[in-house]
């Protein structure tokens, strides 16, 4: 009976009482899940459950399926909440994938202390992202499809329906009397999903039944396997990951080995994985370029940058050169870019980040910051000679992305200091501190 075998499910992979959060469209596998929960927590009270719906607004029935969720939450006696979201696609980004990720960003929020995640995702569905998968070339974590469990948010994400297929959950929602939502756009065999549905899935089972469960089986043995791996590769990944986040590549020459731990780096930042052809176009156009290169490549909304021997997974960054503002004694200057805020302060501020030390403008100097070192020298404090800015920057390790991004202090026309490196010969004083509160790592 599929109740019983769905708590025992659920019992193995949640054994502690923890909230139940059912993403619920109101499709069949949804349906039957929630159907399947309102009967476990009458056994298992110690589970609350939650049904949450994501009104996406993509289709002219949005609004009536989330009020018959509704309606169906409250005859299983299950508490039920809707979020409502805005999907945005990009040329990078199919609507499918767009639609996918302001689902799972809604849903995060109910997701705390603990919390499970529960979709609906069964055998069909594993299968169909197996085949997706091969067609796509993907290694051991591709295969994998979708895992039982994993983390999510501030708790896990389950799949407690993987090991039934489509047919079990339509006769168990028959033999209940169920009814479901049917979204019109899964019948458009343009995306790619809904062909495989319709067209090539029903062709392979008919051909070989069992193929769901070995699929399935191939998907674990894949994961199990991708897992060993990064077992492997975690104490290597340890002894090159440095303090600001970044990779260091020093001493890595296997090309195999360095993708991998380049691909296992950016996993555990929990950024969108490149492909096999973009991990080997990092490899080849970021790690191996010349010492003195300045590479990048575009990845899914971020990019990955060296400076010398280190390796920088970053958000595109604007260009600010032209901003400037006034600033004004003791009153913080919110920066752009996330950039967060700098102070020129005449209180002591001893312990903050980015201290540096300056005489008192004097009254016809009006203090500003810039983000333009285009053709300025310093004579920085404590050194010898003058030197262009360039130069300063290399020669204090700031990557070059970095260096449109650190603020110039400016007393008149002249440059008096840079946040974070130093107060230019002729500045230096201790009437005033100059504090930039920003991330550290960004």
């Amino acid at each position: 009976m599929l109740l019983n075998q769905f708590a025992d499910t659920l019992r193995r992979l949640c054994p502690e009482p923890a909230p139940l959060v059912l993403a619920f469209s109101g499709g069949l596998d949804s349906r039957v899940l929630l159907h399947l929960l309102s009967r476990f927590v009458r056994d298992y009270p110690d589970y609350p459950v939650t049904a949450v719906h994501v009104h996406h607004g993509l289709s002219p029935n949005a609004d009536r399926w989330m009020m018959q969720c509704e309606v169906w939450a409250k005859q299983d006696a299950v508490p039920f909440f809707a979020e409502k979201v805005t999907v945005r696609t990009g040329s990078r980004i199919s609507l499918e994938q767009a639609a996918r990720d302001a689902r799972y960003q809604a849903l995060a929020k109910y997701v705390t202390d603990g919390a499970n995640l529960l979709t609906a995702q069964h055998a069909d569905d594993q299968l169909e992202t197996l085949l997706l998968a091969l067609k796509r070339g993907s290694g051991p974590a591709g295969l994998a499809a979708m895992p039982v469990r994993k983390v999510f948010a501030g708790g896990a994400h389950l799949r407690p329906l993987l090991e039934f297929s489509r047919a079990v959950l339509e006769e168990y929602a028959r033999a209940h009397n169920l009814c479901w939502v049917e979204d019109e756009s899964n019948s458009d065999t343009r995306f790619d999903r809904n062909f495989l549905r319709q067209d090539i899935l029903p062709l392979l089972t008919s051909r070989w039944p069992g193929l769901r469960h070995s699929a399935t089986r191939s998907a674990a043995l894949c994961g199990e396997q991708q897992m060993l791996l990064e077992g492997l590769l975690a104490d290597k990944l340890s002894q090159h990951r440095l303090s600001d986040g970044s990779l260091n590549l020093a001493g890595l020459q296997d090309e195999v080995q360095g993708r991998a731990l380049i691909r296992l780096w950016l996993q555990q930042q929990g950024l969108p994985l490149p492909s096999k052809a973009q991990l080997e176009q990092v490899w080849h156009s970021v790690c191996l370029s010349r010492e003195d290169a300045n590479p990048c490549v575009s990845l899914n909304g971020y990019e990955i940058r060296r400076y010398q021997q280190q390796l920088y997974a970053i958000e595109p960054m604007p260009d600010i050169s032209q901003w400037r503002a006034e600033m004004l004694l003791n009153q913080p200057c919110q920066l752009p870019s996330a950039l967060g805020s700098l102070t020129l302060s005449e209180c002591p501020t001893f312990g903050q980040p980015w201290v540096e030390a300056l005489r008192a403008p004097k009254p016809d100097e009006p203090i500003w910051v810039g983000f333009d070192p285009s053709g300025l020298s310093a004579h920085p404090v404590g050194r010898a000679g003058s030197r262009k800015l360039k130069k300063l920057f290399q020669e204090y390790g700031v990557p070059s992305w970095r260096r449109r991004q650190t603020p110039l202090l400016f007393y008149g026309e002249q440059l008096a200091a840079v946040a974070g490196l130093f107060v230019v010969k002729g500045f230096e004083g201790d009437a005033c501190r100059l504090v930039w509160k920003c991330d550290p790592l960004h």
